[in-house]
């Protein structure tokens, strides 16, 4: 009995034991500033926009001219001519035919403006997940605060108890019951504990910042706002969301290349002009070369040029259907939470309290025994951490929404 005592009182000055002062505090704003300035995933979305602006510069230039120049000797076979040295120069430009320049340049410039929505999603993608992670963390502290509040009351509970058995009012397997729920409580409590610092550890990767290990949050969860229709949210997707944009814009990338493999089919003539010099007499030389589109007719090229057009045109169309279903999921979860604070805030909460209450006075005054304590705090231990549960569970649904809608990007995009 005394051992098990002692074994609950270690486990309870380990659990009750404040969290360390944090190196640093961060607050939402300052994570999602650092993540902006840290994140890989923004790093790469850069490369990628800086990739497609290069790609511009590659669609918009000429063709290089080509320099031919060639030297020998000239041996005459016939008498009365001379020998001597002879040299060849010439010089060809390839012509860049306006057919198929004009839809390479818009498919770049297309490409472009994907990647540009490309690093948008990314953006959304990245304040959205350090707001879950953040609101986690959040989450995970006050399910360390609902575990010790419960292994403080269950510390009263068996002091009592111990006092009781010492005294010869009630039977010794009560408090051999109320130290196995004391460790018990101790054990969860340690267990959220140790879940804070997951979070916090996950919070980091995502932020992406040389951050110290044992850097703390601090917030609340924002105030509810208003949240429009399902309809006019819907709308307000389809009309800014980064990825479905940027999937139209692929579209209109690979219809342009279509567009281009379609006009090579037309052969790129290539000017020539030279001089040929021998002993005897000097040529100016001009003419054009064609190639003759026998063999090859690009069938191949368009064929695939056209294939991607179509894959591109169903990829826009199931990304529109995703997301359409996303915000629905999001949108339900948030009515369904916003139901279950409502009950809670209406009522369930303060009764759980009351019963409690209640209990515990039966309890002192000997009129109950400590089952029903029991029973009445983990009835208000379970409320209490479904009201929890809720209030996140709605956060979550809205960080949601927001990205879906695209709320953190200023104006167009574009």
């Amino acid at each position: 009995m005394m051992l098990r005592a002692r074994m609950g009182a270690a486990l309870l000055l380990v659990a009750c034991a404040p969290l360390a002062p944090a190196a640093e505090t961060l607050t939402l704003e300052r994570a999602l500033e650092l993540a902006e300035r840290y994140s890989p995933r923004l790093q790469t979305a850069l490369a990628e926009v800086e990739r497609a602006n290069s790609g511009i510069r590659t669609a918009r230039a000429f063709p290089n001219p080509e320099l031919e120049v060639l030297s020998g000797g000239v041996r005459a076979r016939v008498p009365g001519i001379s020998s001597g040295q002879g040299t060849s120069v010439s010089i060809g430009q390839p012509i860049d035919l306006p057919s198929p320049r004009a839809p390479r340049i818009r498919a770049a410039e297309e490409g472009l403006a994907g990647s540009r929505f490309a690093l948008d999603d990314a953006r959304l993608m990245v304040r959205a997940d350090v707001r879950q992670a953040f609101s986690t963390v959040l989450r995970r502290k006050a399910e360390y605060e609902l575990a010790l509040d419960n292994q403080k009351l269950l510390e009263q509970i068996r002091n009592r108890i111990e006092l009781r058995v010492k005294v010869g009012e009630g039977p010794k397997f009560e408090l051999t019951r109320s130290d196995a729920e004391l460790q018990v409580a101790a054990n969860q409590t340690q267990s959220a504990r140790l879940r804070v610092t997951q979070g916090l550890a996950a919070l980091r990767v995502l932020v992406g910042a040389p951050l110290p290990v044992d850097t703390d949050v601090s917030g609340d969860l924002p105030a509810m706002v208003p949240v429009d229709s399902l309809q006019a949210l819907r709308q307000q997707m389809l009309d800014r969301y980064p990825a479905l944009r940027q999937a139209q814009a692929d579209v209109r990338r690979l219809q342009a290349r279509v567009e281009a493999e379609r006009s090579l089919r037309v052969p790129r003539p290539t000017l020539f002009a030279g001089v040929d010099q021998d002993p005897e007499q000097r040529r100016s030389i001009f003419g054009v070369a064609v190639p003759i589109p026998l063999w090859d007719q690009r069938q191949g090229p368009i064929g695939e040029a056209a294939a991607q057009f179509q894959q591109a045109v169903s990829n826009s169309e199931l990304r529109r259907l995703e997301l359409n279903g996303d915000l629905e999921v999001n949108y339900s979860r948030l009515l369904v939470a916003r139901q279950q604070i409502e009950a809670f805030e209406g009522g369930l909460l303060k009764q759980a309290e009351n019963a409690l209450k209640v209990a515990e006075n039966a309890f002192r005054f000997g009129e109950r025994g400590f089952i029903e304590v029991l029973d009445a705090q983990r009835v208000l231990r379970s409320v209490r951490a479904d009201f929890l549960n809720a209030r996140f569970e709605k956060q979550s649904a809205l960080i949601e929404i927001d990205r879906l809608t695209a709320k953190d990007l200023p104006g167009d995009s574009r």
